[in-house]
């Protein structure tokens, strides 16, 4: 089981800030590109200020009048969320594009990634047929350049393309399209010694709105006050204006004219029933001229009173019962007309009929009507809630025919009672004339119809009131007014938080570099990925040659070999440790370099070392060094000679005391020959001869070589490349640390940055 590191355990906060002072560059081009963006946008957009509005949902009840209650019906006896969406209405926003022509949007070039939105007093216009708006579907985009000549470029977009365009024209410039014909004009705005250029985007009405509707906003800012609030935010605060105050009069428009129009139906029931009553009554007096001129009566009133006074009371209770039989037959009449199946049955006459018990159910029923007359203004046909609403209609007409039919039973028995004793009072006034009580009859009739007609009269003219004074809805609270200051941030604002993003990203740039990158390029970096010590680090060195450990030489390159030497001989201890193996995870990391160098500080000690080439597969450390390959280790030890040993060791090849062994011919069976006897007995000589001996080996990571080779070493040295060693390189590695597969391990990180500006090149052999 392998070891697990716990330097990742916690946030390294010193390696994090090295990591981006090191690519401070990245902070700068992510602060530059976010302020220059966010520079852009201010230049591009100009300041937008919010535009508000209040109203107040009022009721308008007209006191004692038959239609009491119907008014309210936008009022604040009603839901105030029915009125927001009626408000905010697809039909009012329609009507109040057509209004103020929005359907045309006009946009100004004023300078480089500048331009404003002109509402009114725009340079350029489009005309066109006032029917096209109705049925447009598609947005049109007019593009129009003038040039100080005042020559006309002409650019027509629909969805997306070009469909017209005209260069070289004068106003007014003519455009025929599958559109139709348009005109582009000029107006007083237009400068005549300048180049202007405006694009004029045409929508339908249907499009307008729904851009409208997405603009505005429309709420109730709060549920214990009958108040809608609404805002738009815009740059032009004249365009806000118009649309806030028109949407408050056409709103109010809109809810009287559909109070006028249920006002109507009652009126013309109204105006119904007056003129049968005006029929009836003719009648009746048609039969009082009859009568008196068969009878011969001529003042037959004062001889009536006279002979009538006693039974002046039960006459009276006769009347009010024969005027309440015939509202009531007024009220079923009503009810039964298929006609009035949406109308409000008249206050009035509900009021007449209180005393019979069936006044309430009148009432719920006409607030019901109320309910569903509230809901229709602003639902779509097909609407569950006006469906159910409709049936309790029907179930409350019903119900109310029936109760009305058996009130009207209950006072036709009541009228059959009176007249009964009214018949027995006059059968006991035998000295009265049969014509006298004829003509009585006749007169009641005629003072119960009478009554009726100026009462339905008195309803007719508090209708007419209503129709020709409707009141508004809508109460203005407060007119449109604009905010003195601009929506959003401010310049200094946007920048700030734009270089603020900047660094964010280049922090998460450089952590992303990281999460994604598969190498490594410092020592702090290799420490974090294994338990391993390293030795120490080797940066590039631009001179160019193989061997940069030289007496005298004080370069950054040599002083690092110098330390990892120190590093070295401490970690092997004993004067009996002499054999280092060099070996790397792969080709390419400088493991030869490194022994080269190693070999080169130990003999600078004074000390007696033998550098061995033990890359037996793929021997270049002659080639390295520029010498003659052969005869080499392979030799010696097929051959098997002791003298042999002359022949292939280079004595003081490069420093002295520093002898070299080579590779030699690269032999049929590497593997066989570093397993034999006759190596570890050529190791147990040199240890004899010499202080130091450097083993370069092949790299661990493409052949098993060098862990044959460890029994005969006493530590190890294995070489990393920076940028060139992958992080999966040194996870094989630590397995084999781990394992314990290699004696005395020390990692020497290979190709890092010089700090003091030395290039090198040799690193990248091996």
């Amino acid at each position: 089981m392998s070891n697990t590191n716990n330097k990742s355990d916690f946030i390294d906060l010193g390696a994090i800030l090295n990591a981006c002072r090191k690519k401070w560059y990245v902070f700068v081009i992510c602060v530059f590109c976010t302020v220059g963006i966010a520079a852009v946008y201010i230049r591009k957009h100009n300041p937008e200020y919010m535009v508000c509005a209040n109203m107040m949902i009022t009721s308008d009840k007209a006191s004692g009048g038959m239609m009491e209650g119907l008014s309210s019906l936008f009022g604040s006896g009603a839901n105030v969320d029915d009125e927001l969406f009626a408000v905010s209405s697809h039909s009012v926003l329609r009507d109040v594009v057509k209004k103020l022509n929005l359907n045309k949007h006009h946009i100004t070039k004023t300078g480089f990634l500048k331009s404003r939105f002109d509402y009114k007093g725009f340079p350029i216009d489009v005309l066109y047929h006032p029917a096209l708006t109705d049925t447009l579907r598609t947005t049109l985009v007019f593009t129009v350049k003038v040039n100080d000549e005042g020559k006309v470029n002409v650019k027509m977009d629909a969805r997306g393309e070009t469909v017209v365009k005209i260069k070289d024209a004068k106003f007014p410039v003519a455009v025929k399209s599958p559109f139709g014909e348009f005109t582009i004009v000029s107006t007083p705005e237009l400068p005549t010694d300048e180049a202007t250029k405006e694009t004029i985007i045409l929508y339908g009405y249907d499009k307008a709105a729904e851009i409208l509707a997405d603009d505005l906003s429309i709420y109730i800012p709060s549920r214990r006050a009958d108040v809608i609030a609404m805002n738009l935010v815009s740059e032009n605060t004249s365009y806000a204006t118009d649309v806030l105050n028109s949407l408050i009069e056409l709103y109010n428009l809109r809810s009287i004219r559909m109070d006028n129009n249920k006002n109507q139906k009652t009126l013309d029931f109204l105006n119904e029933r007056l003129a049968l009553l005006t029929d009836d009554l003719s009648e009746v007096e048609g039969n009082i001229e009859n009568l008196k001129s068969k009878q011969g009566i001529v003042d037959l009133e004062a001889e009536v009173q006279y002979q009538f006074v006693k039974k002046g009371q039960l006459e009276s209770e006769l009347v009010a019962e024969e005027t309440k039989h015939e509202i009531l037959k007024l009220i079923r009449d009503f009810l039964t007309d298929p006609d009035n199946a949406l109308s409000l049955v008249p206050a009035g006459l509900v009021s007449q009929s209180q005393g019979d018990g069936g006044g309430q159910a009148i009432n719920s029923y006409n607030e019901l009507l109320l309910q569903r007359m509230r809901i229709a203004s602003t639902a779509q046909p097909g609407n569950a809630a006006l469906k159910t609403i409709d049936g309790q209609l029907a179930a409350m007409r019903t119900n109310l025919v029936t109760t009305l039919s058996k009130s009207l039973e209950t006072s036709q028995l009541a009228l059959n009672e009176l007249r009964g004793k009214f018949g027995s009072t006059n059968a006991s006034l035998g000295h009265v004339p049969n014509q006298e009580r004829v003509m009585r009859d006749i007169l009641r009739q005629r003072e119960i119809k009478e009554q009726i007609y100026i009462f339905l009269l008195k309803e007719r003219e508090q209708i007419a009131m209503l129709l020709a004074n409707g009141n508004e809805k809508g109460k203005v609270i407060d007119e449109a007014y604009a905010l003195t200051e601009s929506v959003g941030m401010s310049k200094k604002m946007i920048i700030a938080i734009a270089g603020f993003l900047g660094v964010l990203l280049a922090l998460l740039i450089i952590y992303m570099q990281n999460v994604l990158r598969t190498k490594f390029a410092t020592k702090d970096e290799l420490s974090s990925l294994t338990s391993a010590p390293v030795l120490g680090e080797i940066s590039l060195s631009r001179s160019g040659e193989v061997l940069v450990v030289k007496p005298k030489t004080t370069s950054s390159t040599a002083e690092l070999f110098r330390l990892v030497r120190s590093n070295l001989l401490f970690i092997l201890g004993d004067p009996s440790n002499k054999v280092v193996l060099m070996t790397s995870t792969k080709s390419g990391e400088g493991k030869s370099f490194i022994s080269i160098n190693i070999a080169a500080s130990l003999a600078m000690l004074g000390k007696k070392v033998l550098l061995v080439g033990l890359d037996i597969r793929k021997p270049r450390l002659a080639e390295y060094l520029n010498m003659p390959p052969t005869p080499g280790f392979t030799t010696y030890i097929a051959g098997g000679s002791q003298q042999g040993l002359d022949k292939i060791v280079h004595k003081d090849a490069l420093l002295p005391g520093m002898d070299i062994i080579f590779a030699g011919p690269v032999p049929p069976n590497p593997s066989e020959l570093l397993v034999s006897d006759k190596v570890d007995e050529f190791f147990k000589t040199m240890r004899e001869h010499y202080d130091y001996i450097i083993i370069d080996s092949a790299p661990v990571g493409m052949v098993s070589d060098s862990l044959a080779l460890a029994r005969v070493a006493d530590a190890t040295v294995y070489v990393c490349r920076a940028n060139y060693t992958t992080k999966s390189d040194i996870r094989l590695f630590t397995d084999l640390y781990d394992n314990k597969r290699l004696p005395k391990v020390g990692l020497v990180l290979n190709g890092t940055t010089a700090k003091q500006g030395y290039g090198y090149g040799y690193g990248e052999k091996d």
